[in-house]
């Protein structure tokens, strides 16, 4: 399994992104430790790589969070039992996670 975080230069959310993504996937059996970190430079590479913003947990290359938003350079943001956030759940990454993992 691949598990890559994507994010922009300067991401106010990349740290607790990180420590969220390497929390999740512990908590379902997996190695953080394989967790790589990829910084989208440019809008091209945005949409070659189907980035919805800023940050985007993905496994194989896949989204955990479907989005409808283009491809952009941009903060994301994500709904959680409090309103939008920078961050999702800890929950909601574990399910985007478990159904992933189940495909």
């Amino acid at each position: 399994m691949d598990f890559e975080l994507l994010t922009i230069q300067d991401c106010p959310h990349g740290s607790a992104a990180r420590e969220l993504f390497s929390r999740a996937l512990e908590l379902e059996g997996n190695d953080s430790a394989l967790i790589s970190v990829t910084e989208i430079m440019s809008d091209e590479e945005a949409a070659a790589s189907g980035f919805h913003g800023s940050p985007t947990f993905t496994i194989d290359g896949t989204d955990l969070f479907d989005s409808e938003a283009e491809p952009a350079m941009a903060c994301r943001v994500y709904r959680t039992g409090g309103g939008l956030s920078g961050l999702p759940s800890l929950e909601a990454l574990r399910q985007a996670i478990q159904s992933r993992l189940a495909a």
